[in-house]
């Protein structure tokens, strides 16, 4: 067994772990611990909001989550010998659950609150809670749903330099600007998600070795400078980050750039499962877990191998070898969306309606079975479903196809002449009229608020 170099204890507070957390990118936060190349070590990671999600029925919890907190992150981890320009040659080796911690959730933030991909349907919290059994998962509010998992990071990837750690923030906090003007970006007018890009905010801040919001803010002048301009991890960005690649597991190897000496690796956001796309946004089924490595560094190897799409030689993404293992299904139906959006308007090439479309068409047809809308949403987001762009070129429209796994389920969903409430299914009188899944106990507005805090 692998030396596990980073442990955690998910009872603890974020801010309480022996090994100290962080949940910003910056070149300043330092390493808390160095390898070797080719040291094999194992990181312990808890989950991407720092326990504020429970294995109850309420979404109260998820309604009200406090997101200037995550994501929560083990590392940053040198390697002897990396520098600025080379690649970091990151192979996973083995990878699953905490111990005593095997269990996990899938949510929908409130509109208010985070929102998402379908927050214009789908506006109000709701949350599932999952129980593994070994390769398998199961929820007490899907019923009638089994599938196999595929355990990965939804989130992993290497510091910023100072230099890069400003494009971001100039980019992001340009979009932001623009939303409301002639320079408003076209999506911007069809998906909901607000706000557009989440920009450096000192609360909830945790810097690792630097420490935390509330022992820090205001007292001392370092943290924060660091906390004021520090990047948010929600997105993907040219260090990797949080790119939820749902068949990034055990047999695959990541090259990430390095953009700051030792190349700083961090990782987190564990997910049993996730569904192409990760469309509920809450949305893989997220656990804590544990990840072994082993990293090895190519010299130069930016120059040589990753292709520079930009005005700097800064824009670069990781590349990654997939892993020969993945869920065995061979059936699938599969839902088309176009770039014509739900009021009948026509767009050009707009691949991300086109994906909306799709899922919303898989939802509506699901609800035929007897699940409620939301059940399928949340299941959509963390099941093995395989999301594809079809067509890209064939103007006006972009074609995305949505496929769904058919043995996950307990019944056939296929369509026939037999009515689909009438087919045998253990669970199909378990399934409530209502949405089945946890929700918001009151029609409120949310209060994000950590008690712990």
């Amino acid at each position: 067994m692998p030396k596990t170099l980073i442990s955690v204890d998910p009872k603890k507070l974020p801010w309480e772990q022996e090994t100290p957390v962080h949940n910003r990118w910056h070149p300043d936060i330092p390493a808390v611990a160095t390898v070797k190349e080719g040291d094999v070590f194992r990181v312990e990671t808890i989950d991407w909001t720092g326990g504020q999600i429970k294995n109850d029925d309420s979404a109260d919890d998820v309604k009200n989550v406090d997101l200037t907190q995550v994501h929560y992150l083990s590392g940053p981890i040198a390697c002897e010998g990396a520098e600025p320009g080379d690649l970091l040659k990151v192979e996973i080796l083995n990878i699953g659950p905490l111990e005593g911690d095997e269990w996990g959730f899938t949510g929908t933030f409130d509109k208010e609150n985070g929102g998402g991909f379908l927050t214009d349907h789908f506006p109000k919290a709701t949350k599932a809670c999952w129980d593994f059994e070994g390769i398998y998962c199961k929820s007490r509010h899907i019923p009638g749903v089994r599938f196999a998992g595929l355990i990965h990071p939804g989130l992993i990837g290497t510091a910023p330099s100072k230099e890069l750690l400003d494009i971001w923030n100039a980019r992001e906090s340009k979009l932001c600007s623009e939303l409301g003007t002639s320079k408003e970006k076209t999506l911007c007018s069809h998906l909901h998600t607000r706000p557009l890009a989440t920009l450096p905010e000192p609360a909830g801040a945790m810097l690792g070795k630097l420490g935390h919001v509330t022992t820090k803010a205001g007292k001392d002048d370092h943290w924060d400078a660091v906390a004021a301009t520090a990047a948010r991890t929600v997105p993907g960005r040219e260090n990797g980050g949080n790119c939820d690649i749902k068949n990034l597991t055990r047999g695959c190897t990541v090259y990430l750039p390095v953009f700051v000496e030792g190349g700083n690796l961090s990782v987190g956001d564990m997910h049993f499962s996730q569904g192409d796309g990760e469309v509920s946004f809450c949305g893989a089924i997220e656990m804590s877990g544990w990840i072994d490595f082993k990293l090895s560094v190519i010299k130069g190897g930016m120059a040589k191998y990753l292709p520079v799409v930009g005005p700097t030689p800064l824009a670069v993404n990781p590349i990654f070898e997939i892993s020969p293992l993945q869920p065995n299904y061979s059936e699938w139906l599969v839902f088309e969306g176009i770039s014509v959006d739900e009021q009948g308007e026509q767009h050009f090439l707009d691949a991300s309606l086109a994906y909306k479309r799709a899922v919303l068409n898989c939802i509506k047809y699901m609800a035929k079975f007897g699940y409620s809308e939301e059940q399928i949403l949340l299941l959509l987001s963390c099941c093995p479903c395989e999301g594809r762009i079809s067509g890209i070129v064939d103007m006006p429209n972009a074609v995305c196809t949505l496929a769904l796994p058919t043995a996950i389920f307990d019944r056939n969903i296929l369509p026939s002449e037999v009515d689909p409430l009438e087919r045998p299914g253990v669970s199909l009188r378990l399934i409530p009229t209502t949405t089945g899944v946890a929700q918001e106990s009151k029609v409120c507005p949310p209060a994000p608020f950590d008690a712990r805090l």
